[in-house]
């Protein structure tokens, strides 16, 4: 599994990000100030470095420039401010990659693959072109593309529909609480509350009409409930 420092002032981005980052083999470990971030630089192995640009004690920008004395690693910087200017800096004094808040996390998993690759850091981390399309009855899911296909017809999803989808269909048969989708799909929308759960459960199942694949469990949340089946023979 890799290592992975956050450096960012956010408890609760540290935590949800570590919950969603573990399915992909990397462990999140959070520290709260630049400070902090540096002391466990210097005590432990990380195979890559997410840092936030507006932290206390000194900006992501002079952080970014200490790590680089010292650490060959890939550096991904977070920011909520989308300025230009900004990415530009933060490239030039030695990041690796740029992602503006809110960020997809599916999308910062997959920044880290590629960086940490580049760096021959990906021993145990899945590659992101492994990543499988999965098969139901009369549904097809395809994470590189984000596409999905209902009997055989391309359905257009938005990103926070799409990650529902894929949460819940990596784990047929599990029953996710509003609290873990919650959980998973932080940083995808500036406001998400349990309510907004529900309508964006309703919004996923009118467009997969006239398939039934999600299933209200009361008490316990949602589950994905089609049957998996075999790709497709390749007829070319």
């Amino acid at each position: 599994m890799n290592s992975v420092l956050l450096i960012d002032d956010d408890g609760k981005l540290a935590e949800a990000l570590g919950e969603y980052c573990v399915r992909f083999g990397i462990r999140i470990e959070p520290a709260l100030t630049p400070s902090a971030g540096l002391d466990k630089l210097s005590r432990e192995h990380f195979d890559a470095v997410i840092l936030d640009v507006m932290l206390p004690e000194m900006d992501g920008f002079e952080v970014c420039r200490r790590i680089r004395r010292t650490h060959d690693l890939p550096i991904i910087m977070l920011t909520a401010r989308g300025d230009v200017t900004d990415r530009i800096v933060g490239l030039e004094i030695g990041a690796d990659d740029y992602v503006p808040k809110p960020f997809d996390p599916r999308e910062l998993v997959a920044r880290l693959q590629v960086n940490m690759k580049r760096h021959g850091r990906t021993s145990a981390l899945p590659a992101s072109d492994e990543v499988p399309d999965l098969y139901f009855d009369g549904l097809s899911v395809h994470p590189l593309q984000r596409e999905i296909k209902v009997d055989g017809q391309s359905v257009e999803l938005t990103t926070m529909e799409f990650s529902l989808l894929q949460l819940l269909c990596e784990s047929p048969g599990r029953a996710f609480s509003r609290d873990e989708i919650l959980a998973s799909l932080k940083g995808t929308e500036n406001e998400l509350f349990t309510r907004s759960v529900d309508i964006l459960v309703s919004r996923l199942r009118a467009k997969l009409k006239p398939l039934q694949p999600i299933r209200t469990l009361h008490g316990a949340g949602y589950a994905f409930v089609l049957n998996k089946t075999d790709p497709p023979e390749d007829t070319t």
